[in-house]
């Protein structure tokens, strides 16, 4: 069996294995070898096409390389990997087509450094894995429009809360609409991330000055999908960008996730009773029989936290490290897929959960002028009629707290009172049910039920633009 080793002539002794372990990369590496085998059929491309194989070596070397993608795909190709003790994927895929392709497989590495080589290959998988980002994203939000118009027909209203406090009646539908417009953010945020993963080829580039060899690195390019080979082979193998990028839109995607999840978890609590996710998406207690747990959303937020510490530490691995190649990138490398294979399955977690949550509309709208929520609307009213905003929040603060301390909510008694307070000749009039109050919203971009069917139509036509470009 070839060695997978890519490099030996220089040392009179073999590599300590202790040592080659530690240095290894293969585990995270495995999961790229599908765009390694990419990358090395547009190397063969730039070879034949500059020349420097013939059409007979080239041929071999694809047919090779068919074979490897076979194994790969069929799962057979990680244990011959691991059983060939290969230091990374790079040097296994290269070790097979020896074996494979006989003495055409030795050309396959010219002109060719593992840091160029390594550098597209990420390429790729952060292109493929921002897409895939983008895609769940995007579902997340339709499972949530698709809520919010189930809910806009019925015009279900709650107690929206900043501080966990009571502040405003809103309808179910814009709370839900604001959760599909950040996962709209995170599916534009993702696209980028893949567009700029191809802005520039780093195949070609050698090991940090280019290559004497003619390869033809605009064929390499255009076979991989990128939009024109890199500029400067210094900055293209040490490069990581991209990376850095995908695990940053994981991040902002799955914070994103984490805030809607802590919600739902209250609001799936008897002590709210606002929501209830399906057994199918629950678990139980080991312990108590009448446990039901949102476990899915709570672990969204710890993702969300994962994922957080992640970029961290990939921004870490990049800081005071010289230009050009350095093996702290290969750590860079590892934590871009452990965050990124991990974000992606957190955020097709929400979704599915998200699908499977029941409201409850009796309970949201029995609640919804709790707590004093229409105080604003009285203000608002009192401003309408020409009372100063400062005036106006003090004279229905004082009316709160007599209400409150006589145990009732606001009436129609509260604002004749205000009226005469204010010096007011004609009587006041406020929404005094939590209905009223977003019927009565004017705002663009407000909780009526207008502006929210509005907003709800124009994110439909962002996703679906979204979805085109994914495609």
């Amino acid at each position: 069996m070839t060695t997978p080793l890519q490099w030996g002539g220089r040392f009179a002794a073999p590599p300590d294995a202790a040592l080659l372990a530690f240095g290894s990369s293969l585990e995270e590496d495995l999961t790229l070898a599908a765009f390694d085998v990419a990358c090395s059929r547009a190397h063969v491309t730039a070879l034949e096409a500059g020349g420097i194989v013939t059409a007979e070596i080239a041929a071999r070397l694809r047919e090779a390389l068919a074979i490897v993608a076979a194994e790969i795909a069929g799962g057979s190709f990680a244990a011959t990997a691991r059983a060939n003790g290969a230091e990374d994927v790079h040097g296994a895929i290269d070790a097979r087509v020896r074996d494979l392709a006989g003495e055409a497989g030795r050309s396959l590495h010219a002109g060719r450094s593992r840091n160029d080589q390594v550098a597209t290959t990420l390429a790729l998988y952060v292109a493929d894995r921002a897409r895939a980002g983008q895609t769940r994203c995007v579902a997340a939000a339709r499972v949530a429009l698709a809520h919010a118009r189930e809910a806009l027909a019925a015009e279900t209203v709650l107690a929206a809360t900043t501080h966990w406090q009571p502040a405003q009646p809103i309808l179910l539908a814009f709370w839900l609409a604001a959760v599909a417009e950040g996962f709209a953010r995170a599916a534009e945020r993702f696209a980028r991330v893949a567009r700029d993963a191809r802005a520039a080829c780093p195949l070609g580039s050698g090991a940090c000055s280019g290559s004497t060899l003619p390869l033809d690195r605009g064929a390499a390019a255009r076979e991989l999908g990128f939009a024109a080979p890199s500029r400067n082979a210094l900055d293209a193998i040490g490069n990581r960008d991209a990376a850095l990028d995908l695990v940053h839109a994981l991040a902002r995607a799955l914070g994103h996730a984490s805030r809607a999840s802590e919600e739902l978890v209250v609001w799936c609590a008897p002590a709210f009773g606002y929501a209830r996710l399906a057994d199918d998406a629950s678990t139980g207690s080991s312990l108590m029989p009448q446990k039901r747990n949102p476990d899915p959303f709570e672990l969204v937020r710890a993702h969300a936290a994962s994922a957080n510490g992640a970029l961290a530490a990939a921004l870490g691995t990049t800081t005071g490290v010289a230009l050009s190649y350095h093996r702290d990138l290969q750590e860079t490398k590892a934590v871009t897929i452990r965050a990124a294979e991990r974000g992606l399955a957190a955020l097709d977690a929400f979704a599915r959960a998200l699908e499977r949550v029941s409201f409850d509309a009796a309970a949201m709208n029995a609640r919804a002028a709790d707590g004093y929520t229409l105080a604003t609307d009285v203000a608002d009213a009192l401003v309408a009629r020409g009372v100063g905003a400062r005036d106006a929040h003090e004279l229905v603060g004082r009316a709160v707290a007599a209400a409150e301390r006589a145990r009732r909510p606001l009436a129609a008694a509260d604002l004749d009172a205000l009226a005469d307070a204010s010096g007011l000749a004609q009587p006041l009039v406020a929404p005094l049910d939590a209905r009223a109050s977003v019927r009565a919203k004017r705002t663009a971009g407000s909780t009526a039920p207008a502006a929210v069917a509005q907003a709800i139509a124009e994110l439909e036509n962002v996703l679906a633009a979204l979805e085109g470009v994914a495609e």
